[in-house]
């Protein structure tokens, strides 16, 4: 019974040269019954077996290796490398080897899975971005036919069609503008120009803007109690603005009739302030969560599309505040509400 499961390539060496020694000694010994001969010989045919088997099995043992390291890390040494990494550096056993592989295999099945994952992303966000072009593009061409077609001497018509065909362009500038500032915003071309402003007021700006769309729908806003205290914080304050503006705008999109909008601000560890919008409407389930900040997703197609926009404004909120080094989240129970919340710097001192 061997006393241990693995053998390094040395106590490899010196198990086998022990029992051809043994062997070879007793066989002397039969031929010669002379103990110290036997002894003699014995321990000659140790060092010579020792030193071959080592050697050898260091040898083979090496080169295994070797293959597997530059098959796992794809490198090529150098014969300065290799004679330094052979000679001066410490040599790894088979259990160590046998670790690195399996780390290497939970690395690679990883990164198979994620390169999986993005590129299933990767069709979804074309698809996506193919309906959003066709759907302007081809209400535009069907408008410009009717009119070529005889429709332009209509005047019952053609103002109608012409005023149809300005909104799709529009809408379509606005999807290659999204567009353009998100590429823009992940290259790191977008330079941000930072200041220091008081965060309540900003919001305070950001509903006002849209505050028709609020009276249409009876959807009134407040500041939850014990937040109104000003809050400086250092950010861009027209990105902001924009970030604000989404998410307020999307709170009243799907925020029930007669429904409200609540902002809170907190100061978290010193360093940075919390903001967070909610609405107490239809809310998201669960499973759409964890994508609702990709490019087009949409958690309800046909109603999204509906209401409108580019399916990009969560999109640039994510990106905007990652450009500030923040980060953005979301929290939402169907039929109680969504909360949108984000972090900014407190201002420089």
């Amino acid at each position: 019974m061997l006393p241990q499961k693995n053998f390094s390539p040395l106590q490899l060496a010196a198990f086998n040269s022990i029992v051809l020694s043994f062997l070879l000694g007793f066989i002397v010994f039969l031929v010669n019954p002379v103990w110290w001969i036997a002894l003699v010989c014995s321990a000659v045919f140790f060092i010579f077996c020792f030193a071959l088997i080592n050697y050898t099995l260091q040898q083979f043992v090496y080169r295994k290796i070797k293959l597997i390291y530059k098959f796992i890390y794809q490198t090529k040494a150098s014969k300065r490398e290799e004679f330094y990494n052979k000679t001066f550096l410490p040599q790894k056993d088979i259990d160590q080897v046998s670790e690195d592989v399996e780390k290497w295999a939970t690395q690679h099945k990883d990164e198979i899975e994620l390169l999986q994952q993005n590129e299933k992303y990767r069709k979804e966000f074309l698809q996506n971005l193919s309906h959003e072009l066709k759907t302007p593009i081809f209400a535009i061409q069907s408008y410009v036919e009717t009119l070529l077609n005889g429709a332009l001497n209509n005047p019952s018509v053609n103002q109608r069609f012409l005023i149809n065909t300005s909104r799709n362009i529009d809408r379509l500038v606005n999807l290659v503008d999204d567009l353009d500032e998100i590429s823009k915003l992940e290259s790191g071309q977008q330079q941000l120009n930072n200041s220091t402003f008081i965060i309540q007021d900003l919001v305070e700006d950001a509903f006002n803007s849209i505050s028709l769309k609020a009276e249409e729908k009876g959807i009134h806003y407040f500041v939850k109690k014990g937040c109104e205290l000003p809050l400086e914080v250092y950010a861009d304050k027209e990105k902001i603005r924009q970030v604000l503006t989404n998410l307020i705008d999307n709170a009243l999109k799907y925020g029930k009739q007669n429904g409200s909008i609540e902002t809170s601000f907190y100061k978290l560890d010193g360093k940075r302030v919390l903001i967070e919008i909610s609405d107490n409407g239809s809310g998201i389930s669960e499973e759409h969560l964890n994508r609702i900040f990709e490019r087009f997703y949409r958690t309800d197609l046909a109603r999204s599309r509906k209401i409108g926009g580019s399916g990009l404004g969560l999109s640039i909120c994510k990106h905007i505040i990652e450009a500030h080094n923040q980060t953005i989240h979301v929290r939402s129970t169907i039929d109680v509400g969504t909360t949108f919340g984000f972090t900014l710097a407190k201002r420089k001192l």
